[in-house]
Formats: structure tokens, sequence, C-alpha cells
């Protein structure tokens, strides 16, 4: 299970608004919180491209976070900041131990069965509680039935993955 190419772009948060005067901003997070986004100092804005220096940040609370840029200075400077999405490229995130996968790197990947039968590409990766589970949707898409279907994220069922493509048990692609 191969590490993804570097070239990747992730969004990190997105700013729903300043908090107080001093330039801090409210973070809607897309990731597993304002430790994890803390790891990262350097962003994009993804519309401007103007850069953002992470100076400090902490959890809100309520699921997100405020924090604070070395380029916001006041509350005007982070109002404008409003529906800002913070972007990284994916090389910046810390290295994978043995077994361990960002979510990213399975998104898009063309899925095949274990026979080399193209079933179609992952487009979601979520987890209920037990365990990761892809979404794959069918390729082409049937007329009647289910237009995608999932499968857990398990030697069993998911058998090898690399930068192009997943491969899964026969069996887990039935209809």
């Amino acid at each position: 299970m191969a590490d993804q190419p570097a070239s990747k772009t992730l969004e990190f948060a997105a700013v729903t608004g300043a908090h107080g005067l001093a330039g801090e901003v409210r973070l809607k997070l897309f990731g597993e919180g304002a430790e994890a986004l803390s790891q990262i100092k350097n962003y994009t804005a993804k519309a401007s491209g103007a850069a953002y220096t992470l100076k400090k940040v902490r959890n809100d609370g309520k699921g997100g976070a405020i924090a604070r840029f070395a380029e916001v200075q006041n509350r005007n400077d982070a109002e404008k900041m409003r529906g800002t999405v913070l972007t990284a490229p994916r090389d910046v995130l810390p290295p994978l131990g043995e077994g361990e996968y960002y979510h990213t790197d399975l998104m898009g990947l063309d899925a095949f069965t274990d026979a080399g039968t193209r079933v179609g590409t992952v487009i979601a990766v979520e987890n209920f509680g037990a365990t990761d589970i892809i979404e794959i949707v069918r390729e082409p898409a049937p007329e009647k039935g289910m237009k995608s279907f999932m499968v857990p994220l398990t030697k069993e069922a998911v058998l090898e993955w690399d930068e192009t493509k997943l491969v899964i048990a026969a069996d887990f692609a039935e209809d």
C-alpha cells in the first residue's frame, strides 16, 4: 500500500467569520480537529492564492476552531477572510506508519476486483464506528439497482491499493 504522490492539494478548513477584535477567525474544520490543524503552519487561500501563516489555533468547544494568522491584524482583516477555504499540499502531512493511510489517498482511485474487472471509482471513505468503509460508485451506472456500494476497509475485502487503483475481493462487488 504505497504512499500517494505529493502533488495533491487538500482542504483543511473554511473561515466562517471573525472572533473578537484582535484578528482571530472562526474555522469550520474538514479534518481531525484543531490539534491536527496546528501541525501545519502554512496555508493557502483556495480562491485567491493568498498565503497565511498559522500562529495559534484552539478548539472552540463546538466542533470548530479559533485561529490566529500572522497576516491578519484586526477584526476587519478577519472579516475579509469569511468564506476563505484554507488549503495545503498533501506532502505537509505527517508521515504514515505501517498500515496507515489518509482518506484522501483513496478518493478517486479506480476500483477493480481481484479478477481484474473494473467496478467503479472510490467516492467516499466513512467510519460509522467499527472500521473505515469505502464507497464505490459503479461505472457504468446500472439502470436499476444501487448506483454505488460500500466495502469495509479490511484485509479480507480490500486486498491492496496504490496511487492508481484499489483492488477488492470479487465477493464484495456483487449486486
